[in-house]
Parts: C-alpha cells; sequence; structure tokens
C-alpha cells in the first residue's frame, strides 16, 4: 500500500494512492469520494518529531571511508526542516555537496524498550530517503551535526509503502544525472533495520511519523547545481530531487 500526504480543500491529510487517486486512509463524512492526485498538492511526507540517522551500517561503506566495523549503531539527528518531498529542490548552501542513498523507517506509534517480536508492528512504512551533506563544512567542522542539517538536507519519498515482503533483501541505487553513483542490498546491512529500531527504542523514545534512516551503502559522491539526484529502493519506488545553489548561508 502506498501512502501519501496531500493538501486539498483546505486541509490536509494521509491517503492512499492507486491508480492516480487518492483516497483517505481515514474516511471521515463528506470526504468519502477518493480525488485525483492532479488536484491535490503532495506535501512532505512526515512531520515527525525527529529524524534519526545511523552512521556506518554498510562494510563496504566504513571501508570506503577507513573506518573500522562498529560493535553497536551509531546514530546522528538531523532536524525535522531538513525534510523535503519528491520533486523539491536540494538547495546547497555553497560549494559541492554529497548524496547519500538509505533506506528510511517511519514509525507508526509510540515505541520504547520494544522487544524484536514488537518491533514490526511498531511500524507504519518504508520509504526513500536522501541524507545530503556539505561536503566543505564537514572538512573543517568535526560536528557531523553542521554539515548534516541545513533545510532541504533530508529529501524523503516518494510515498510510504506499507507492505514488503523482506526488508533484509532490497536492492537499493543513486543515480546522479541517469549515471549510477551507489548500488547496494539492504543484506549487506550491519545491523538490520528492526535490530536498529529495538536498539534505538532502548535509547529514546519514539514518537509516531518519527523517520530512521538506516545508513547508506558505498559510493558516496558530490553533487552540485543543475544535477537530478534519484534514490531507488526495490519494492518501494524512486525519490527524485533536483539540485540548485548556491544558497543563502
Amino acid at each position: 500500500m502506498r501512502i501519501i500526504r496531500v493538501e486539498h480543500g483546505g486541509t490536509s491529510y494521509y491517503g492512499i494512492l492507486e491508480d492516480g487517486l487518492v483516497f483517505r486512509l481515514h474516511q471521515q463524512p463528506g470526504h468519502m469520494e477518493p480525488i485525483p492526485l492532479s488536484e491535490a498538492k503532495v506535501l512532505p511526507l512526515v512531520t515527525p518529531s525527529k529524524v534519526v540517522c545511523v552512521g556506518l551500517n554498510y562494510k563496504a561503506h566504513a571501508e570506503e571511508l577507513g573506518y573500522p566495523l562498529p560493535n553497536m549503531p551509531s546514530f546522528f539527528l538531523k532536524p525535522p526542516s531538513s525534510i523535503i518531498g519528491n520533486g523539491e529542490p536540494i538547495v546547497l548552501p555553497s560549494g559541492m555537496g554529497r548524496i547519500e542513498a538509505e533506506l528510511a523507517m517511519v514509525v507508526g506509534k509510540v515505541c520504547r524498550n520494544l522487544t524484536p517480536e514488537e518491533a514490526e508492528e511498531s511500524l507504519f512504512g518504508f520509504t526513500c530517503a536522501n541524507d545530503v551533506t556539505a561536503r566543505e563544512v564537514q572538512k573543517v567542522d568535526p560536528l557531523i551535526g553542521h554539515c548534516k542539517s541545513y533545510d532541504t538536507f533530508c529529501p524523503i519519498g516518494p510515498w510510504i509503502e506499507t507492505e514488503l515482503e523482506d526488508i533484509n533483501d532490497l536492492s537499493i541505487r543513486c543515480l546522479v544525472n541517469g549515471e549510477v553513483r551507489q548500488s547496494a542490498n539492504t543484506g549487506d546491512m550491519i545491523f538490520r533495520p528492526l535490530d536498529l529500531l529495538c536498539f534505538l527504542s532502548r535509547v529514546m523514545t519514539l514518537m509516531p511519523g518519527d523517520v530512521i534512516l538506516t545508513g547508506t551503502p558505498p559510493g558516496i559522491s558530490p553533487i552540485q547545481a543543475d544535477d537530478v539526484v534519484q534514490v531507488s529502493i526495490e519494492g518501494i519506488g524512486t525519490l527524485s530531487n533536483p539540485v540548485e545553489g548556491p544558497g543563502p548561508e
């Protein structure tokens, strides 16, 4: 099932996307009929309390950076203000940025101290994400939050997929202007997605709509103004964003 968030008739809501029509996820009297997607404004998928990003979760990515493999998941936070939707522009603050394709999990309910048996039912679904990084900033500021937190630096979309056969065996690719920059499989992760969810729930309370980025495969590479970046994940779809810049500091 593909879930999107739209605005129509002065209200915003989640809907099921099917054959170009949007059906309200939660039906209300007077709003029972579907609307054409062309008549709705597509909004960013989520308005989370936080975006949690897992680092170094693919062995080959750790190797390309020259880092040892982690013994436990490491993570950082991106602000919700960094989120944009499918088709919206990534605005680089200066110079060139870097792209990192990732499988994202969207939390479906309040989570704390999850057991493995509880993990799957605690998720709303999955989507594509791009953990954009300001490469030049990262070179001069050792604190990773600066280079990761600019507005537009967390594209998510194109929809939330609620049904995937095996999240531990999905191909993931990133293309820039049609050229493949990253190509891997979620089976190459060091820590599996549901294990990450349990781990993070022992550190912090996860809220409905929170987003967890599960790490990027090898092949992180630069982008610049006028590029088009596409993140494709098997069973989900393709997130596509143009690149603009430089924007205001």
